[in-house]
């Protein structure tokens, strides 16, 4: 197979893959080296430089989606490009999951000082945490961590991309 035969399934395959697809995955599948793929998928991105579609790297691997500046096109369309937002307390829930995870709900709720079931339901609801398993020790408590799905709407590879967090105390 030639680099540009290589070039053109590897688009294939990310446009057809349900979700992100990574650079080990199409090496894997096409043989071909992790760096090759790389180089690949820049030539992808360059090329589609001037369209409505451009590459996104996220939650390990790479997928299509339209350019955010045509959003207000696509709702006209009548699809909705952006769910309901989150509340504050299940924006407080998901990012002390993110950052602590995994975590139980007691530890959730001892960093936010409330109640914290509602958030929970909500976010699990929403496929943006899983239930990890359970802690060792009383009751064993459930530990929650974030999934794909939180990844791919944030827009981030790995939660290494998360931004870091300075705790200052109230006086």
């Amino acid at each position: 197979m030639t680099l540009k035969e290589a070039e053109i399934i590897i688009e294939a395959l990310i446009f057809a893959a349900e979700r992100p697809i990574s650079c080990k995955d199409i090496g894997d599948l096409l043989e071909l080296k992790q760096s090759t793929v790389e180089a690949l998928i820049e030539k992808i991105r360059e090329r589609h430089g001037e369209g409505a579609l451009m590459i996104r790297s996220v939650a390990g691997g790479y997928q299509f989606v339209t350019k955010p500046e045509l959003a207000p096109w696509i709702e006209k369309m009548g699809r909705p490009v952006i769910s309901a937002p989150l509340t504050l307390a299940s924006t407080e829930t998901l990012a002390i999951i993110a950052y602590e995870q995994p975590v139980t709900k007691a530890q959730i709720e001892e960093i936010r000082g409330v109640r914290s079931d509602s958030a929970l339901n909500n976010l699990l609801e929403r496929g943006l945490i899983c239930e990890l398993g359970r802690k060792d020790g009383p009751g064993r408590p459930i530990l929650y961590g974030v999934t794909e799905k939180f990844l791919l709407h944030f827009g981030l590879r790995s939660l290494d991309e998360l931004p870091p967090i300075s705790i200052r105390s109230a006086k």
